[in-house]
């Protein structure tokens, strides 16, 4: 991997429809500043899936990356050179690193962004978990699961076709996936993880229903902050990993690719993550 020279005049931006609310720039000018990348930006654009093609045709040579949100993680892929195996495994890439000799290269790190942020947590193994909740998210939370769950998942969702969908993706990554109907949520507290990636609200009525003894929580939203649920489980006593420690995660892994340097500064980045909510 190559490090790229502080004095370089490089740019990286993140990409989506709506963005104005993303984060991710106050994360990665945070983590240039840190690294003495002074030559450095990184942007915000609002491109939606028809704009793409002609967004990214058009980047100079002085471009090192981009990050993805919704609606592009999967409408990226075919304008890729090549796709990692981790991206390929849920269909969605959210990093692009742009090479000197021209390549497009995706990758996923909410994935590995997931596992990083639980393992600061002390969760390294579980023997069984649950989902709340069966969109884009929950299918990178699917994949997350492969790598630290050892035994069934058990997702939380509305409708029979979110049910199948939930169990496809279970097959694909091979993963032991059960379904349950989403009026039966509050069983999923008996899991020692739980991850929500529901909306906003969506898991607010839950909260009244969390037990005495929990597991660890991993609730997806970073805004607003804390949830109703992660607020009732700090209450019991339970470990909670919010949707700010997944942002700095999947982001230093972003900055370490785009920059080619080895370790990213998460600690910086995490304080500015928090300083611009706190401003909110």
């Amino acid at each position: 991997m190559t490090v790229r020279r502080a004095a370089e005049e490089r740019r990286a931006a993140v990409l989506g429809k709506p963005i104005a609310h993303s984060l991710s720039p106050v994360l990665h000018r945070a983590a240039y500043a840190e690294l003495g990348l002074d030559g450095w930006s990184y942007d915000r654009f609002e491109v939606d899936e028809a704009q793409l093609p002609a967004f990214v045709r058009e980047l100079g040579p002085e471009w090192a990356g981009l990050s993805l949100t919704m609606p592009l993680k999967r409408a990226i892929m075919p304008l890729l050179d090549e796709v990692s195996e981790t991206a390929a495994s849920v269909a969605a890439v959210n990093t692009v690193v742009l090479t000197e000799d021209g390549r497009r290269l995706g990758d996923n790190t909410d994935i590995p962004g997931m596992v990083a942020a639980l393992r600061e947590r002390g969760v390294e193994k579980v023997e069984s978990a649950a989902i709340l909740g069966a969109g884009a998210t929950a299918s990178s939370a699917l994949a997350a699961l492969r790598r630290i769950c050892t035994g069934p998942v058990t997702a939380y969702v509305r409708s029979a076709a979110r049910a199948a969908e939930m169990r496809t993706w279970g097959e694909r990554l091979e993963v032991d996936v059960r379904t349950a109907d989403w009026n039966d949520a509050r069983e999923a507290f008996t899991a020692p993880l739980v991850i929500a990636t529901t909306p906003a609200g969506t898991t607010d009525a839950l909260a009244r229903d969390v037990p005495e003894s929990v597991g660890t929580l991993f609730d997806v939203l970073y805004e607003p902050w804390p949830t109703p649920l992660a607020s009732a489980w700090t209450a019991r006593g339970g470990a909670v990993v919010g949707g700010l420690d997944l942002l700095v995660h999947q982001a230093v892994l972003q900055v370490e690719q785009m920059t080619g340097v080895p370790v990213g500064p998460l600690a910086a980045m995490r304080a500015a993550g928090e300083r611009a909510l706190a401003a909110r």
